[in-house]
């Protein structure tokens, strides 16, 4: 199953729709949906590494779409469905916390859990409902999640072949190292929050 979504993300390279899917995911990634849009961006850029920099492109402007979606939900719908998504990945009790330091740290939290595998749509419905300025928020978010993005788009266009290869020989192995961190990124936010 697992060669079968690669071998589709890889054939889905090199056609048109391929884009708007994984701009879709990118935005949803950022406000409420759990998978991060590296599960496309990784395979459609090894199988067009000249095209990675579009891929980090698309991803950063409709991460940061999807960002500033979900700081609405958290400015104009937390009591409804800002607590809800919240109360999904069981993460109630950590926001207060996270949003007390805002009033120090607000640019440096939402730059730094931008980078991290930590889920991006925690940071971007309490930025809204810790009512963070709405423009240092999206300009934090396009260096946080341009930076993560292009990172990955140096190196696949510069090293993709190579990766490639290691990536199709143990693909099971990366899934599961690749899922591991995103588990990882709801640990942290659980425990350390």
């Amino acid at each position: 199953m697992l060669k079968r979504i690669y071998d589709w993300c890889i054939d889905a390279a090199h056609k048109p729709y391929a884009l708007w899917i994984m701009a879709g995911v990118a935005f949803a990634e950022s406000s409420f949906f759990p998978v991060p849009p590296d599960v496309m961006l990784i395979p459609m850029s090894l199988a067009r590494p000249k095209s990675a920099w579009l891929y980090a492109a698309v991803c950063t402007v409709a991460s940061v779409l999807g960002g500033i979606l979900g700081y609405a939900i958290g400015a104009l719908l937390y009591d409804s469905l800002g607590h809800w998504l919240i109360d999904v990945y069981h993460l109630s009790d950590k926001v207060e916390a996270f949003r007390a330091g805002y009033s120090t740290w607000g640019a440096l939290i939402i730059i730094g859990k931008g980078l991290t595998p930590i889920p991006y749509k925690l940071v971007t419905i309490t930025s809204g409902f810790a009512g963070f300025n709405v423009w240092l928020f999206i300009l934090c978010s396009i260096i946080a999640r341009g930076m993560r993005f292009f990172v990955a788009a140096v190196l696949l266009n510069r090293y993709g072949e190579w990766i490639r290869v290691r990536i199709e020989k143990n693909l099971t192995l990366w899934v599961v190292l690749g899922a591991a961190v995103l588990v990882f990124g709801f640990v942290i936010v659980y425990w350390l929050l």
